[in-house]
């Protein structure tokens, strides 16, 4: 099968991509509204760009009537955010964050998070994520479609005992993130499997640390 893409609406490329390129990380992004309102909302456009500088990005689509949705305007107006990564615990919550609220309503208190004090950025943080980057607008750019935002990465947050700071290591027996696979559709991360491990430690399972 063989699609031009020159001839598809943006809504049958959107399908086709969204649907194909799977699963994908998700970013759960905290930014404070003008009057003070801790916004949550959920993005599977994200991924790690680099490391030197640290940077991110989140792709955040426009609405039909060409609005900004709450988190590209936040950002574009504070240029700060904190991008919290997901796991089985808090999915459901994750996934309830996308509902579309009024500015001045909270998706956090909606659905139950609890907030704590960034370091380095305004924007609260939540506490039952296992990881959370502190983040500050590094640069924009803008489609017809989506406003396509990368944030330098300025602290990173992590559950206690997750990483292991001597040997640089995340320990992945007890990190269990979930991805997005389309629609309302998640995958777990469990079923996971090792390529040339011949040269990790025998004592240590290949899939606990990388």
């Amino acid at each position: 099968m063989e699609f031009d893409f020159d001839v598809l609406t943006a809504h049958q490329r959107y399908k086709l991509m969204a649907s194909l390129i799977v699963p994908r990380p998700i970013a759960l992004v905290t930014t404070l509204g003008e009057d003070g309102t801790v916004n949550a909302a959920p993005f599977s456009l994200f991924n790690m760009l680099g490391e030197d500088p640290p940077i991110v990005m989140i792709s955040i689509n426009k609405r039909d009537d060409d609005s900004l949705k709450d988190t590209a305007r936040n950002i574009l107006r504070t240029g700060e955010f904190v991008v919290h990564l997901t796991d089985e615990p808090i999915a459901e919550q994750m996934h309830r964050c996308g509902d579309r609220l009024p500015p001045d309503e909270s998706e956090v208190d909606a659905v139950g998070f609890t907030t704590t004090p960034s370091s380095a950025v305004a924007p609260p943080r939540i506490v039952e994520a296992p990881v959370a980057f502190e983040c500050r607008l590094w640069e924009r750019l803008e489609t017809e479609s989506r406003h396509i935002l990368i944030g330098k990465v300025l602290r990173l947050h992590a559950r206690e005992g997750l990483v292991d700071t001597e040997r640089w290591r995340v320990r992945l027996q007890s990190y269990f993130p979930v991805g997005r696979f389309g629609a309302s559709f998640y995958t777990r991360t469990r079923d996971r499997f090792a390529i040339d491990a011949a040269d990790l430690e025998p004592a240590r399972n290949p899939i606990d640390e990388i």
